[in-house]
C-alpha cells in the first residue's frame, strides 16, 4: 500500500471507543431505569415491530451498518495471491475453528459451570446468544486494532473485505447447525437468510455503489478522507441508541439478576483470549510476519456485534436473553482488546522471522 493509502486507513481510538465500556456500562444503567420506572414506554416501542422485527432497532442497525461496510475495500481482494497463506489461515481460524469454539465454550459454561447459578431457560438463551455472538469475525474495528498494534492495514482491509462477503455465504449454514446442537432449537431458514440479507446484503451493496459512484466523481482520497470519515460518526451514536432500547426492555431481567452479567461477561473473555492464543500461536508456527500476524490474531478474537444483534433481534426479540448475552459483549471488548494489542507489541520480536534463501 502506498504512504497515501496508509495514512487513509489510520484509525486512533477516540474518546466513545477508548472508554466504550463506559458508554456500555452508561447505557446498561440509563436503559435499565427507564425500562424499570417506565414500563409503559417498552409496551409503546414493543408495539412498533413488523414481523418479530424491532422497527426502532432495525432502523437504527440499518444506519449503523451502511459506514462499517464503507470500509470495506474491493480493490484489496487483487492482493490475496501475495498474502495467501496468510488469508488461508486466517479463514481457517475465523470460520472452520472460531464459531465452533464459542458454541463449546457457551455450552460448557451455560450447561455446567453455571448450571447451578442461572436457570435453566436463561442459560440456554444465554448460550445462544454467545453463538450468534461467535458467528461472524470483526469488520471495521479490526482496522482499529491493527493500527494501534502497527501492523499491516493493507492486509486487515484484505481480511475485513473477504470475511465481509464469506457472511453473505456461512453464516446462515453454520448458525443453523450449531444453534441446532447445542440448543436444539430450529432455525427458520428463511428467518436467517432475510437478517443477513436486509442487515449485510443491503448496507454492503449500497456502500459498493457509493464506491464507485464516489470513486468516480470525488475521487479515492476524497471517499476516504472526507466522506467515510464524516459517516464514521453515524455509528457511535447508532450503537448507544441501539444499546438504550434493547435494555429498556431488559430492566426486569437486570434487576432480577444483576451477576448474569458478570458470569457471561467471564465466559465470552475466556473465548477472546482462547481464539487470540490459536492465532498468535499459529502464526508463529507458520512464520508469518508479524504486520500480518497482527491483523490475523485480532479479527477472530473480536466479533461482528452489530450483525449480532440484527439477527438476535429478528429470532428472539429484543427482549430475550439471546440478545442480553449479545450486548454483554460490547461491555468487555474494549479492555479484552486493547489488552491483546499490548501483548502483540509486546512480542514483536518474536515474529521477525529470517526467511531461509
Amino acid at each position: 500500500m502506498t504512504s497515501t493509502g496508509t495514512k487513509i486507513y489510520e484509525k486512533e481510538l477516540d474518546v466513545f471507543n477508548k472508554y466504550l465500556s463506559v458508554w456500555v456500562a452508561i447505557c446498561i444503567v440509563f436503559g435499565t431505569l427507564v425500562g424499570y420506572f417506565f414500563p409503559s414506554l417498552s409496551v409503546f416501542l414493543a408495539e412498533l415491530e413488523f414481523s418479530n422485527v424491532s422497527l426502532p432497532i432495525a432502523v437504527v442497525l440499518l444506519i449503523m451498518m451502511y459506514p462499517i461496510m464503507l470500509n470495506v475495500k474491493y480493490s484489496e481482494l487483487l492482493h490475496i495471491r501475495k498474502n495467501a497463506k496468510v488469508m488461508a489461515f486466517t479463514l481457517a481460524i475465523n470460520w472452520e475453528i472460531q464459531p465452533f469454539v464459542m458454541a463449546l465454550i457457551a455450552w460448557f459454561f451455560m450447561t455446567i459451570v453455571f448450571s447451578s447459578l442461572i436457570p435453566e431457560e436463561l442459560r440456554n438463551e444465554y448460550m445462544m446468544g454467545m453463538i450468534i455472538l461467535g458467528l461472524a469475525p470483526c469488520t471495521a474495528m479490526t482496522l482499529v486494532w491493527t493500527y494501534l498494534a502497527k501492523g499491516s492495514l493493507s492486509c486487515a482491509l484484505i481480511q475485513v473485505s473477504i470475511n465481509d462477503l464469506l457472511i453473505l455465504i456461512l453464516y446462515t449454514p453454520i448458525g443453523m447447525f450449531l444453534l441446532g446442537i447445542t440448543s436444539g432449537f430450529i432455525v427458520p431458514l428463511d428467518t436467517l437468510f432475510f437478517s443477513i440479507f436486509l442487515y449485510v446484503g443491503v448496507p454492503l451493496g449500497l456502500a459498493a455503489l457509493t464506491r464507485l459512484i464516489v470513486n468516480r466523481t470525488k475521487g479515492e482520497e476524497w471517499l476516504e478522507t472526507n466522506l467515510i470519515k464524516k459517516l464514521d460518526k453515524i455509528t457511535p451514536v447508532g450503537l448507544l441508541i441501539t444499546l438504550i432500547l434493547i435494555f429498556i426492555f431488559q430492566g426486569e431481567k437486570i434487576i432480577a439478576f444483576p451477576y448474569h452479567l458478570i458470569l457471561i461477561a467471564s465466559a465470552l473473555m475466556v473465548h477472546t483470549y482462547l481464539i487470540f492464543s490459536l492465532a498468535y500461536f499459529g502464526a508463529k508456527k507458520l512464520r508469518i510476519p508479524y504486520a500480518e500476524a497482527a491483523p490475523t490474531a485480532f479479527i477472530g478474537a473480536s466479533s461482528f456485534f452489530e450483525l449480532a444483534v440484527a439477527v438476535s433481534t429478528i429470532l428472539f426479540g429484543v427482549d430475550s436473553g439471546v440478545t442480553l448475552a449479545i450486548t454483554i459483549g460490547v461491555l468487555v471488548e474494549v479492555p479484552v482488546m486493547l489488552s491483546l494489542v499490548a501483548i502483540m507489541k509486546r512480542n514483536k520480536s518474536k515474529f521477525n522471522f529470517n526467511i531461509a534463501k
